[in-house]
């Protein structure tokens, strides 16, 4: 927890207006419009959906893009917007039954954002203090990837398909949409976000390939159930992730590190 406990020293609050300040002007409007659509369901909720849910939606959509804005420049001041927007998302996911995904804000994302946060803190790029430095896997690493989130895919798939029973994605059939793709669709989202996760963690630039997928899935299942606040949230992941992927290449070729 050095790493955490040194950012505190340092105000960690301040740290994070210093990185807010780094965002491009493209980012600031996707702000806007994040914060205008969320603000509008916060006011006036969609009619299946609660209005504490509503705020609930409304804080994630807000730290988490702020988060993957940051994220995407390699800057550590993203985990402090992550860790609250995780602890909101996973009552989101908990109303709605979607557990594959409840299971990995929960028990991978939320601890991961702790961890991450402390081992980028000991890998400063040398020119900009708040940045970590950037890796790339070999081939052979890109197949241990795959092969991983094949099987976690696999084993998730099953063990959810036993424990959980019909309350697993039980939304999916307010929609007419076909329940089993549903939830082989949630079972790989787990996958890649635990493959992914551990990749940020180890500050791969490869982990945004995985997001990409992710996020194209989210923005086809959130889009279908009709929910604008999280069409809007992971529709700017996507672009995101995609700016994200060109940033950490960048780093990656200036470092040339294994550290």
């Amino acid at each position: 927890m050095d790493g955490i406990k040194n950012d505190d020293k340092l105000n960690i609050i301040k740290k994070m207006i210093t990185a807010c300040k780094s965002l491009k002007w493209y980012e600031i409007v996707m702000c806007v419009i994040m914060f205008v659509i969320a603000t509008y369901y916060a006011i006036i909720p969609q009619e299946d959906t609660p209005r504490w849910l509503a705020i609930i939606n409304f804080i994630s959509g807000l730290c988490g893009i702020l988060c993957v804005f940051l994220t995407a420049k390699a800057n550590r001041m993203n985990f402090p917007f992550a860790i609250i927007n995780t602890t909101v998302f996973i009552i989101y996911l908990a109303y709605f039954g979607i557990w594959a995904t409840f299971w990995l804000e929960t028990i991978v994302y939320f601890p991961l954002n702790i961890i991450s946060w402390v081992g980028w803190y000991r890998h400063k790029d040398d020119d900009d203090k708040l940045l970590a430095k950037s890796k790339k896997l070999n081939i052979w690493q890109h197949v241990l990837v795959t092969v991983s989130i094949i099987a976690i895919t696999i084993f998730v798939h099953f063990v959810l398909s036993f424990l959980a029973g019909d309350t697993w994605m039980k939304f999916a059939t307010q929609f007419g949409w076909n329940v089993t793709i549903m939830k082989w669709l949630d079972s790989m989202i787990f996958a890649i976000g635990i493959v992914a996760s551990i990749l940020e963690l180890l500050r791969y630039k490869e982990q945004y390939i995985w997001w990409i997928i992710t996020d194209v899935i989210a923005v086809a299942q959130y889009a279908l159930k009709k929910d604008p606040v999280y069409v809007t949230k992971k529709g700017i992941y996507l672009v995101e992730a995609l700016i994200g992927i060109r940033n950490w290449s960048i780093l990656a070729k200036k470092n040339k590190t294994n550290e």
